[in-house]
């Protein structure tokens, strides 16, 4: 019997927005220390449902989504101290479920992909989870020349000295064996030799680590190889990344080849038909996990079959055949000491608990969110209680409640502030929303830097040594006010050179790393802006349709116009609704923001969108917009197959729409394109396209 889903009531659009922007810079500042610096705040189950928070909003509210969408970023950068590798197949991350429910609507979303019926068997692959650093490594003839980090999924880190260190990890494979040849898999560290190295480090009076995974990303991060062939690692494999090898068409045969190449394989592993099958096998490794010499934190399920997993292809982030099945989380209790209220970049003030360091599932948790205002009256939260968290729920880490026999006599009620901690400025809160929000504007400092950090970070210009102390001292002096200010810094090369702390290289050093960032992408330029709503994800469809920078402002400013053709040549792109359009043409319609584009163009060399190489497809540029039921295949396949053959998906039809490919129950789409002239396709001639390709 399959445990119920709890979920929150979703919030009206406004409230949405806020907490997704709340969610968004929490998932960007743990991505950050999990990923890049190896000391986490919080738990992994934590983290996920936070993920699992923000992809339902996604999900509900796909017109509200904030313009740093971490559904479209993998992992963090890499650090600094290893050179960087371009993965040739981008490592993604998976996508999450919870609760038995969780995979039965996960298999119900693929078949539905897929267009199977319930009497079409659907053969799994479960796999063990472990919880380690994930690594590429790359062989070519049989030799294993190079190994990466995940890094942030397009990018690693260069570990090849170190990755030949790990004792299980051929350097040669057994043959036969293809010519190029990348394994992905786990580089971990057991139980026993975590405990043994923290023992160590302890009669060293050296920082222990908090749980196995960060020793073992420590201990391949490290500068001296010598230092990780110290240390106790192993490395499981799980799957491939660019290969030669064409024969292998199925995920248990792919395990099979693994082993006799010369990999370790994560186990006990199992085949299963069907989603009943899975859950009896998540459920049987959950209550022996405990007693297992490694940590695994949940079930990967990966379709069998590779022909299904090239036609379900991946959706932002993770692929669509794929998801991990995690196991449930545990509770502590601690002290609150203090409540802080944070400002982002919107304005919105977020209550943030300060609590004491308390261990949760092996990792130290010292701060948690307290979401909003309601929140904390729902739940009666006040300054030195004894509270419950839970690595699980809406938030991370999620309080779940206070102790009220526990409660000190003289604990007062927390009162939301009306004003500003970081101006003054009036907070409204504005009906129907649950966020409050400064009103400050451009005269907040919270805002200002939230902003300016935006910019430089390492998704949008990606400018090293602009850290947050470093950053905020340069806006306090009023050295960097805006955007503009970062690449005229070099004329106050001799003032920051005499700073306290700085110094001739480290004025040098960031004055070179801004150069080097004079020219960009045209999606990164636009993300970098930080118009609301406007992700990596929209950035680049923006740079997809418009191509140069020129011809997108020329477009929108006319497109401050509702009823003009730029506005619902706008609207007509594939995902960008009424809503987020309305925050783009907002952003042009102030005069500073104008001033702010021309002040960059004359200082940058922003780059046209180049299109991808030419696939030969007579879909090839072309404008599709799809309308009704397909029989043969959803809707989501027939776009994402679009998609790889070169063409443009619309949300709507216009004059500039090349074909309308509809379905059953098409509606008014069909009477529009007759009216506009616009080719329409059934689905059979759709496909009648598409069979060469």
């Amino acid at each position: 019997m399959s445990k119920k889903s709890t979920k929150t009531p979703l919030p009206t659009p406004l409230e949405a927005r806020a907490e997704m922007a709340q969610l968004a810079e929490k998932i960007a500042h743990h991505d950050t220390l999990y990923h890049q610096k190896d000391a986490p705040e919080i738990t992994d189950a934590a983290y996920d449902t936070l993920r699992a928070r923000y992809r339902a909003l996604h999900q509900a509210f796909p017109d509200q989504v904030p313009s740093h969408d971490p559904e479209e970023k993998v992992g963090a950068a890499i650090a600094e101290g290893f050179s960087k590798i371009k993965h040739s197949v981008p490592m993604l991350s998976l996508g999450n479920a919870f609760t038995d429910q969780d995979v039965e609507d996960f298999e119900a979303r693929l078949r539905k992909f897929l267009n199977l019926d319930e009497t079409v068997p659907v053969t799994w692959m479960a796999e063990p989870k472990i919880d380690g650093l994930s690594a590429s490594l790359r062989y070519e003839k049989g030799e294993l020349v190079l190994a990466a980090t995940r890094g942030d999924g397009q990018t690693g880190e260069n570990i090849t000295g170190n990755v030949r260190t790990i004792k299980n990890i051929p350097h040669k494979l057994s043959a036969p064996f293809p010519d190029i040849l990348e394994v992905r898999g786990e580089i971990y560290m057991d139980r026993p030799s975590f405990f043994a190295l923290n023992k160590k480090r302890q009669e060293e009076w050296e920082t222990v680590f908090a749980n196995p995974r960060n020793a073992a990303a420590g201990s391949v991060r490290q500068l001296d190889s010598q230092i990780t062939a110290s240390r106790s690692l192993g490395f499981f494999a799980y799957g491939l990344g660019e290969n030669t090898e064409k024969s292998i068409r199925y995920q248990k045969d792919l395990r099979y080849h693994l082993k006799r190449w010369g990999f370790t394989l994560n186990e006990p592993s199992r085949l299963c038909n069907g989603t009943k099958e899975l859950l009896a096998y998540y459920h049987e490794i959950e209550a022996a996990r405990h007693g297992m010499p490694v940590d695994i934190d949940g079930i990967v399920y990966k379709i069998d079959a590779f022909d299904w997993q090239e036609r379900l292809g991946f959706v932002a982030r993770a692929p669509r055949w794929a998801i991990a099945h995690k196991f449930a989380a545990e509770k502590a209790e601690t002290k609150l000491t203090n409540i802080l209220i944070q400002v982002g970049r919107t304005g919105a003030l977020t209550p943030v608990a300060e609590l004491e360091p308390v261990n949760v599932g092996g990792v130290m948790v010292s701060r948690a969110t307290l979401h909003n205002e309601d929140e904390i009256k729902r739940k009666d939260i006040r300054v030195s209680d004894i509270v419950t968290l839970q690595r699980a729920g809406d938030v991370i880490p999620q309080i779940i409640k206070a102790d009220l026999k526990r409660r000190p006599k003289n604990a007062k009620a927390f009162v939301f502030p009306d004003h500003c901690p970081a101006c003054d400025s009036l907070a409204v809160r504005e009906e129907g929303m649950a966020v409050r929000r400064c009103t400050g504007g451009l005269v907040c400092p919270a805002q200002a830097l939230e902003r300016l950090r935006h910019f430089v970070a390492r998704t949008a210009f990606n400018i090293e040594g602009f850290g947050e102390q470093r950053l905020r001292e340069l806006w306090e002096d009023k050295l960097i006010q805006t955007p503009v200010d970062i690449f005229t810094l070099k004329k106050h090369r001799e003032t920051l050179a005499v700073r306290e702390g700085w110094g001739e290289k480290s004025a040098d050093n960031l004055i070179a790393a801004i150069e080097a960032r004079r020219t960009i992408s045209l999606s990164r330029f636009i993300f970098a802006l930080g118009i609301p709503q406007v992700g990596e994800a929209t950035a680049k469809l923006l740079a997809r349709h418009y191509l140069t920078l020129s011809t997108w402002r020329t477009s929108m400013k006319k497109a401050q116009d509702p009823e003009n053709e730029a506005y619902l040549d706008l609207i007509g792109i594939d995902q960008i609704g009424s809503s987020i359009a309305t925050d783009i043409t907002a952003f042009f319609a102030e005069k500073h923001n104008i001033a702010v584009l021309e002040a960059l163009e004359k200082e940058l060399s922003i780059e046209s969108y180049t299109p991808p190489p030419s696939t030969g497809s007579p879909l090839e540029g072309k404008i599709i917009v799809f309308t009704g039921t397909l029989a043969k295949l959803s809707r989501i396949e027939a776009k994402a197959k679009a998609e790889t053959l070169g063409a443009k998906v619309g949300g709507s039809v216009s004059a500039k729409t090349d074909y309308l490919v509809i379905g059953a129950n098409s509606g008014k789409k069909a009477e529009k394109a007759e009216k506009l002239g616009v080719k329409v396709l059934n689905e059979e001639e759709w496909l009648a396209i598409l069979k060469d390709y």
